[in-house]
């Protein structure tokens, strides 16, 4: 899918989706104990997006579950019908409603009232139905990635993303994409060529591959501005990786799965996880290469995977491990940082790491964390750092507390 290119080689939203709304659902849409309707109520108006058939239209709905907890959206791709609910009241305005089939229970049925959907249609005129629970940060997530507000009367408040372009599609936007299986373009880096002919068609170490992205990338600065840096590091070495991906895929598939004259199902299955696989734990080490680039430059004292008591492990403690086990090093000067890409719920874990710092710092990439997930990482003593780049994507009250990767290495500097 491709839509229209900003001054800095990035894609547009109109390059994946026409149009999207949200809703808040009523119980007689998702819950079986109020009504077996199996229907979306209130979203007549998209029908700017999907017509105005005069008989029912089948059409292809993904139903998409997404919440907190789940480390993947559950999805099942499906039909649903379109039709006009008034056809036999001539006297009445049409009014279309979207029929869910029995089969997309288990996904529609985890739903709620109150809680969201967000009806979309991609480039490729497909219908995603995206049910998600009030309040949470898939919510928040989308609601930011749409450009959308919900309303108070049930009734879909709506957007036309293909003539208004939507948002740029920078790392936050990405972040969202991929969440929703959605893979967002990589132009070519020129890099790519540099790239093969030093390390071949093959994936470099990890740590040999950030620093090669970060050589490589231009017009970046990571002591005049970390942050962006940061965030540029990640994406060139997203692209980079991406390109070589496809390269190493396509040998990969040209050799075929073959065990004899049988086809190797068992081989192609045990490829294909482990390229997932691989996309997952190198995004999270490039991260920490990056983020301990950073402290370099900057000339922070700070040990890596840090071993502190019950054989909890500290991403990166500061200034080390000899002053957090010297009981006499003053306790205010010791600090602690996890690093996730994502947090989802596992950002709870951190709070068991280092027992001497009870402020902890968590540094992540995820857009959107929810007010009531940020409300309890606050409670908990729990301080979430982020890109100054992302920060837009939280809502206002949330930005007050959010720190940038600047103010923190400004903080472990000075201790």
């Amino acid at each position: 899918m491709k839509g229209r290119v900003d001054v800095a080689g990035k894609g547009y939203l109109s390059g994946y989706f026409v149009g999207a709304g949200a809703k808040v659902l009523r119980g007689t849409e998702v819950d079986p104990a109020v009504s077996r309707g199996h229907e979306f109520q209130g979203v007549d108006v998209f029908r700017a997006f999907v017509g105005t058939p005069a008989e029912r239209e089948r059409i292809p709905v993904t139903y998409i579950w997404m919440d907190d907890e789940q480390e993947a959206p559950l999805r099942l791709e499906l039909t649903g019908t379109w039709y006009n609910s008034r056809k036999a009241q001539l006297h009445r305005a049409p009014e279309y409603r979207l029929y869910y089939p029995a089969a997309a229970e288990s996904v529609v049925h985890r739903a709620q009232a109150g809680d969201t959907l967000f009806l979309c249609m991609t480039s490729e005129r497909k219908v995603l139905a995206i049910l998600c629970p009030y309040g949470s940060s898939a919510e928040q997530k989308l609601l930011w990635l749409f450009g959308l507000q919900l309303t108070d009367d049930y009734a879909l408040s709506q957007r036309d993303i293909g003539e208004d372009g939507g948002r740029g599609i920078d790392l936050a936007a990405k972040f969202i994409l991929d969440e929703l299986g959605i893979e967002a373009e990589e132009p070519e880096p020129d890099a790519l060529d540099q790239l093969v002919g030093r390390f071949g068609a093959a994936f470099p170490g990890t740590a040999a591959f950030s620093a090669f992205a970060r050589k490589s990338v231009k017009g970046v600065d990571p002591l005049a501005d970390p942050d962006a840096a940061l965030v540029a590091w990640m994406e060139h070495e997203e692209a980079l990786f991406r390109h070589l991906e496809r390269i190493i895929v396509a040998e990969r598939l040209k050799e075929g799965f073959l065990d004899g004259e049988q086809a190797d199902v068992d081989g192609f299955l045990s490829f294909s996880l482990s390229v997932q696989n691989r996309r997952k734990s190198r995004a999270g080490y490039a991260f920490a290469h990056h983020v301990e680039a950073l402290l370099t430059k900057w000339n922070v004292r700070y040990k890596r995977e840090a071993t502190t008591e019950k054989r909890n492990a500290a991403d990166f403690l500061f200034p080390g491990e000899a002053e957090y086990a010297d009981p006499t090093f003053p306790t205010d000067k010791l600090r602690m940082l996890a690093v996730k890409t994502t947090c989802k719920d596992r950002w709870r874990q951190v709070l068991a790491e280092a027992e001497r710092i009870t402020a902890k710092h968590l540094l992540t990439l995820e857009p959107s964390i929810s007010r009531a997930q940020t409300g309890e990482m606050q409670a908990q003593a729990l301080q979430l750092v982020l890109p100054q780049s992302i920060h837009a994507t939280y809502h206002t009250d949330q930005q007050n507390w959010l720190m940038s990767v600047r103010g923190f290495l400004d903080l472990v500097r000075a201790a």
